[in-house]
């Protein structure tokens, strides 16, 4: 079942966000590239939003100098929210589109189980977002963000742990260090709950920690503070802070490609958008995106430069001041 939408306090939100959050890009509009060669959108306006994680503020960034490309109007509205407060913006007209994920929408929106054919769920999720909300996805991206549980690489190899039922086992064993995940994770149809019980193994008493969601890596470099932690597979701290991925043997987590999600209604007035992302979401590959989120999370590099350097490289939009 789809997010019911929660107007008031997510036009609140959009509005002021009295405590921050909300991110809004500034400086020249992006210059034309090979895109703008092929779709022409003078004249458009879209207001463009993202949830609050890195990988999403890059995506968001990309989202709005390849629109500036082409000739639109873009009001940026990057960093709204969780899952939920973002959702809800889209279905509730105060955003005109975001980058989702096929495995969160067809877990969490529509209450499926998970598909492990990457094709087959983007087709479920984008015929059911079109029929029930007259919400468009565009072309999902090559990469796959899923959850994953991380270890750092010195403590994977001294326990011999490489997959998440080696995680079970030792922790039905007595083992002792502690779990961290973050705050969404911890209640997802997707998340905590159903991983032990597909695993068949509960967590020691007092866990897991709660932490917010860049904290996790962190502290997970660190077995002293936690001995695993959850982890986007596409993040860039990964490899800066020589954590392992362990395999997910029993495939419990879905999915999760990224397409960008638009109102049909905006959508409907230049459709031509389809054409001007499709090159970006092929050309958006595990690596790729594991390499951009590394500029953004582990060097500190503004989202908005990654995301500009990254087009131009790839002769997407044209050279410019970032």
């Amino acid at each position: 079942m789809a997010i019911a939408v929660a107007g008031t306090a997510v036009a609140a939100l959009l509005a002021g966000c009295a405590g921050g959050g909300l991110q809004q890009s500034s400086g020249s509009s992006a210059q034309a590239g090979s895109l703008a060669a092929k779709v022409d959108l003078k004249g458009q306006t879209y207001t463009v939003g993202s949830k609050d994680f890195d990988e999403q503020l890059v995506l968001c960034e990309m989202t709005i100098a390849v629109l500036q490309s082409a000739g639109a109007t873009v009001n940026p509205k990057c960093n709204v929210g969780g899952t939920e407060a973002t959702r809800n913006a889209l279905l509730g007209g105060q955003i005109d589109m975001y980058w989702e994920y096929t495995g969160t929408a067809q877990v969490t929106f529509f209450g499926g189980k998970p598909i492990q054919d990457a094709q087959q769920q983007y087709q479920t999720v984008k015929n059911a977002d079109l029929t029930k909300n007259q919400i468009a996805w565009l072309a999902p991206s090559a990469f796959n963000n899923t959850y994953a549980f991380g270890i750092s690489e010195a403590k994977a190899q001294e326990l011999g742990i490489t997959s998440d039922s080696d995680m079970a086992a030792y922790y039905a064993k007595g083992g002792t260090g502690t779990t961290c995940v973050e705050s969404e994770y911890l209640n997802r149809d997707d998340g905590l709950p159903g991983f032990l019980k597909t695993y068949g193994f509960t967590l020691p008493a007092g866990q897991p920690t709660v932490l917010q969601t860049g904290a996790v890596y962190q502290a997970t470099s660190d077995p002293t503070k936690c001995l695993f932690g959850e982890v986007f597979t596409t993040d860039g701290r990964i490899p800066a802070l020589k954590l392992r991925v362990l395999t997910d043997d029993k495939t419990y987590h879905p999915l999760y490609n990224a397409a960008l999600t638009v109102r049909k209604s905006v959508y409907d007035k230049n459709p031509a958008i389809a054409d001007l992302f499709a090159p970006i979401s092929a050309a958006l590959t595990n690596d790729e995106m594991l390499k951009l989120n590394g500029q953004k999370s582990s060097e500190n590099i503004p989202e908005r430069k990654v995301a500009r350097d990254w087009l131009v490289s790839k002769g997407f939009i044209g050279a410019s001041n970032n």
